[in-house]
């Protein structure tokens, strides 16, 4: 009453005000009823006619870095021309009318010229085979879009510069099931082509630029094995939407590092959701969640003692196949592991061509073998280190001179077993560096084979090292179940020299050399220093894997001294087996100036079924400086001649580039490494 009261007074402002509140109030009115009323159907249609479909984000994944920060494996801008064919729907649209234009023109003439043939107008039932089916005119659609298309992309080829063309079916797959998403019809755009298209893009109809997250190893071969190899996956890992419409694909690890360490590489991936209409034309899109990025995996490797192994192993021959381990004796940290022949893990992201492919499943070279960690060899003589330590366990006098006639017949065997070592007497110290058979054969069989398997067991040979890549074998040794039943002096004198039931992996041998080299500590090797994340801002805190004892060797450690100097007398005596890799040709100079290494030698027999011999396996065991161990260096050459001649070389070259490593600067270290 008191607002009719107002308004009944002659104020014509308070009037007019009245009268304008009305109005919009009508005007609202209105809008609400069209909305509400009228366009009901309009909205609903528009409803169902459009939905949403949800698209995988693909994160970018964490590098693989060495001990100094250099990365072995890393994710680039991969640049790829795309095409988003909604942009086309007019030129879809024009195109499909004029060749709708035409098939119509070409029928009626045709009808006009049987008309002209029968002399008369022809039937409702004839006039039928003249027109367009609803088949035809879907034809017609689709070879509309295509050509559209093709014109699209054979002109960004024109200007580019590079002949491009579409592939039909490839385009029509697309349009009908991925129609939401843009085609790619360039990849791996280079920056002469980005420059090019940018510079006319407004001439590009339905083409654009993306960009995509690629996994790139920028030192190729090098540590090929040990970083892994990687797969397309369009499966949902854990923590991820599994109900996608469209799981972009990601990159997963399937061996080595890329596998082991997956979870962490690959970050998360994001979602987005996308509208399309009733003809599967995108008419929008929105961001739920953005992908995270994986974490950097650290490795204990040294990019130019890799680079150095690699480099050197290649001095056996043109194609080696072989193995190079390095490590560091007190902490168990891997500096290297080399294997030959490798591989170029990114063609496992770009692709392979035929004859790639054929070479890397070659089933003579094997590049996918990581032959420092998974294959077995007899290891020969560099077993010797293991009998030899057993018999001075089990308290034989070092100066006794046995006499080595150059073979040695055992138990009632009428066959000998032939000496490399030429005649004569021989004690520890001898007998070590000329590796004589005769010697290790006689004290082994003293001392007995359950002392030999007693301190192989401490040194865990026969099991894996608990290396993380998935390319691990657990080798051969015999149990001490195995050698109390049907075991015999022949089967002792074997294992003695490295023969027989028994093989190892080099890395294997690495970590039995380790413990000789730091005083009797069995390490685990460690392969991975620390997991951080990209964004070192964030409140997450780095994992830090520690360096492990195993356990304990348990042996007296004037026995591992007497050991030591022996191995050291085999690389500077002028009578070891491993003296003249370390010398220049006069015999007098060290070719490793200040720098004292303690070796072994071996060479293997490779026998068949038929208890042959077919090959032979060269090894090279060593560790230096002789006063303080700071690296272990071990070398396995298939087919090589012999440790001293072929693998002996090869440790010269890794222990020559490790001093030169070392006298230079941290910075002057990583860029050698990475010109290298």
């Amino acid at each position: 009453m008191l607002i009719f009261d107002q308004l009944k007074r002659n104020d014509p402002h308070l009037r007019w005000l009245a009268l304008a509140i009305l109005y919009g109030l009508l005007v609202l009115l209105v809008g609400l009823w069209w909305v509400q009323v009228v366009s009901v159907r309009d909205y609903q249609s528009k409803l169902e006619t459009q939905s949403f479909r949800t698209v995988r984000i693909p994160p970018v994944r964490g590098r693989i870095l060495d001990r100094n920060g250099i990365a072995l494996a890393d994710s680039r801008p991969n640049y790829n021309v795309c095409l988003y064919v909604e942009d086309l729907r007019k030129a879809f649209d024009a195109a499909y009318s004029q060749e709708l234009s035409r098939a119509r023109s070409n029928l009626s003439a045709q009808m006009a010229g049987a008309e002209k043939m029968a002399g008369r107008h022809l039937t409702t039932r004839e006039r039928k085979a003249f027109m367009l089916s609803f088949k035809d005119r879907n034809a017609l659609r689709q070879q509309a879009r295509y050509q559209v298309a093709s014109n699209v992309v054979a002109q960004l080829g024109r200007s580019l510069q590079q002949p491009l063309a579409l592939e039909e079916s490839k385009f029509q797959r697309h349009y009908l099931a991925d129609l939401a998403l843009p085609l790619p019809v360039l990849v791996n755009v280079d920056a002469t082509q980005i420059a090019r298209f940018l510079e006319q893009a407004q001439m590009f109809d339905g083409l654009d630029l993306e960009m995509q997250p690629m996994r790139f190893y920028p030192y190729r071969t090098v540590a090929a094995h040990l970083l892994g190899q990687l797969k397309r996956d369009q499966s949902s890992a854990e923590g991820e939407d599994a109900f996608l419409d469209y799981p972009l694909p990601v990159f997963r690890g399937t061996v080595g590092i890329e596998a082991a360490f997956d979870q962490q590489l690959r970050g998360k991936a994001g979602a987005k959701s996308v509208l399309v209409n009733n003809l599967g034309y995108r008419e929008g899109e929105n961001i739920w969640t953005p992908p995270e990025p994986g974490q950097n995996v650290f490795l204990t490797i040294d990019l130019a003692i890799q680079q150095a192994a690699e480099k050197a192993l290649q001095r056996t021959g043109p194609h080696p196949h072989g193995a190079v381990v390095v490590l560091d004796p007190n902490t168990g940290d891997v500096l290297a592991l080399a294997s030959s022949p490798a591989y170029n893990p990114n063609q496992f992201v770009e692709g392979w061509s035929r004859e790639e492919w054929a070479q890397l499943n070659d089933p003579t070279l094997r590049p996918q073998i990581n032959r420092a960690t998974q294959e077995n060899y007899a290891p020969g003589s560099i077993f010797k280190i293991v009998t030899g330590l057993a018999c001075l366990e089990a308290g034989i006098d070092r100066t006794e001179k046995i006499y080595n006639p150059g073979h040695i017949y055992v138990g009632r065997s009428r066959h000998p077993m032939r000496d490399t070592a030429p005649p004569g007497e021989y004690n520890f110290h001898r007998g070590f560096l000329k590796s004589s058979n005769t010697y290790f054969i006689t004290n082994g069989l003293r001392a007995g084979i359950q002392q030999i398997i007693r301190l192989g067991q401490r040194l865990h040979l026969g099991e894996r090292t608990g290396l993380p890549t998935r390319q691990e074998v657990s080798g051969i040794f015999p149990t001490p179940r195995r050698v109390s039943a049907n075991w015999y002096d022949g089967d002792t004198a074997n294992v003695c020299i490295g023969q027989g039931p028994i093989a190892v992996t080099p890395l294997q041998m690495a970590l039995m050399t380790a413990t000789i080299a730091n005083g009797g500590k069995v390490l685990w090797p460690r392969l991975v220093e620390r997991i951080e994340p990209q964004d070192m801002t964030l409140a997450e805190q780095p994992t830090v894997f520690p360096q492990r004892v195993r356990g304990e060797l348990g042996v007296k450690p004037r026995n591992l001294e007497i050991l030591r100097d022996a191995m050291l007398a085999d690389v500077e005596d002028p009578e070891g087996t491993g003296f003249a890799a370390f010398h220049e040709r006069d015999r007098a100079t060290p070719a490793l100036k200040g720098l004292r290494v303690c070796g072994k030698t071996g060479t293997a027999q490779v026998m068949n079924e038929r208890n042959q011999v077919v090959d032979y396996t060269a090894w090279f065991v060593s560790f230096a400086p002789y006063e303080k161990p700071r690296y272990v260096v071990v070398v396995m050459v298939e087919g090589g001649g012999s440790g001293g001649g072929t693998c002996g070389p090869v440790a010269r070259d890794i222990y020559l580039a490790i001093q030169q490593r070392e006298k230079a600067s941290p910075a002057a270290r990583k860029t050698l490494a990475q010109v290298n």
